[in-house]
């Protein structure tokens, strides 16, 4: 009898620490980006109806909040993939590694811009990064100094925009594409502002910009009934909703592919996801899914990502990254602090 309770003791713990894990959940389990959230949701559906493995089941949290997830340990309750839109940051790893997720394996899928959107009945505008900063900072310059963002008009900010009221649906703080706004476009334009002294990135919150959560759809609707507003997202919610919304263009560049790929594009970025390699053979399912994101028929020129708006690695870079990925090569933290891929 106490043999039989130390065993079911032992057991229990077992399966806290995941071991055991392919008979507690049979699915895999992703969070995190939702500009991500439609390239992972075409491949899982892929998965589930070409393979003998269920389809995974994808929730939108946000890149921050999904790295929050996946970072919190290993094991049943824990996420097997995150998806990300920016990359992964050095204090997310590390408390990542202080919770027990040893080895993470990084994967870039291609790249993606920030859209600036309207509707498509507007005529077409073209905004700089400092406008942009302008429209949207808590904070601007003024005779020298710093005051409380006074802007409720674009063309208040330059008479060359039209005279519109400022209305932003923007990203939530949550969010990878928040962060790569911040750094894009309100740090870019604050550098060459001397009054900022420096990197400047808080939003206002007096009304103008409006956090809309993750759900980019909802913000492409709100375009089609509010001809004043504008819309940040990914490029591939602008790619599939043309009948309905125009990008603006920055710096004088549409938001092309071509020009997203090549960087001409002010406002580029690449895609991310991260997998948590103790969870490989544990989740059924891991390590082929994994294999079919990587895969030419998903993220190669004319593959079926790319036809819903993923610009494709150039075919050197992609072909080392789906090695690195597919062989589950294990991130380090001198490659986030170098910036280093490889």
């Amino acid at each position: 009898m106490r043999n039989m309770l130390r065993l079911a003791v032992v057991f229990a713990a077992l399966l806290a620490l995941g071991v055991g894990t392919a008979h507690a959940r049979d699915q895999i389990r992703i969070v995190g980006s939702s500009t991500v959230y439609p390239f992972a949701s075409y491949v899982s559906e892929e998965f589930g109806a070409t393979t003998d493995f269920k389809t995974p089941v994808i929730e939108s949290t946000g890149s921050g909040g999904g790295h929050k997830l996946f970072g919190a340990g290993v094991g049943v309750s824990t996420p097997d993939i995150t998806n990300s839109s920016r990359r992964m940051k050095i204090k997310e790893f590390e408390r990542a590694q202080s919770n027990g997720v040893e080895g993470i394996t990084e994967a870039v899928i291609g790249y993606d811009g920030i859209a600036i959107a309207q509707n498509v009945a507007n005529d077409p505008v073209d905004l700089t990064l400092e406008q942009l900063h302008l429209a949207v900072a808590a904070e601007v310059p003024q005779d020298g100094k710093l005051v409380k963002n006074p802007y409720t008009n674009w063309n208040e900010i330059d008479s060359s925009l039209p005279n519109r009221k400022i209305m932003i649906y923007g990203p939530p703080t949550t969010s990878g594409t928040r962060d790569a706004f911040e750094e894009l476009v309100m740090e870019a334009a604050s550098e060459e502002m001397p009054e900022y002294g420096g990197e400047y990135t808080k939003i206002r919150q007096d009304g103008p910009y409006v956090p809309a959560g993750e759900n980019d759809n909802l913000i492409v609707q709100r375009l089609t009934k509010d001809r004043d507003a504008f819309g940040i997202f990914g490029y591939s919610f602008l790619a599939e909703n043309q009948d309905r919304i125009q990008g603006a263009s920055i710096e004088g560049v549409k938001p092309k592919p071509e020009a997203i790929s090549s960087g001409d594009y002010p406002i580029s970025r690449s895609l991310f996801f991260y997998v948590k390699n103790a969870h490989i053979g544990q989740v059924p399912g891991v390590k082929e899914y994994v294999e079919m994101f990587m895969s030419e028929k998903m993220i190669g020129p004319g593959g079926l990502l790319q036809r819903i708006g993923l610009i494709p690695l150039p075919d050197s870079v992609r072909a080392k990254m789906q090695e690195k990925v597919t062989s589950f090569t294990p991130m380090t933290k001198s490659q986030l602090e170098s910036g280093d891929l490889f």
